[in-house]
């Protein structure tokens, strides 16, 4: 997954979720690292920090 693919998909996930979004990407992140595909928890852990860039400073 690209940069514009993260983001593209970290607003999809912040629209539908609203301020659980963030802590949706964190627990798929770490459910993907305790299936040991890390490659996908990676990309989620991507998504998690995009989804703190647009909830912007101050919000958690």
């Amino acid at each position: 997954m690209d940069a514009l693919q993260t983001a593209e998909y970290a607003r999809a996930l912040y629209g539908a979720h609203g301020e659980k979004a963030e802590a949706e990407a964190a627990q798929k992140a770490l459910q993907c690292e305790q299936e040991m595909k890390h490659d996908e928890a990676r990309q989620w852990q991507a998504v998690r920090r995009a989804i703190s860039q647009l909830r912007g400073p101050n919000q958690g």
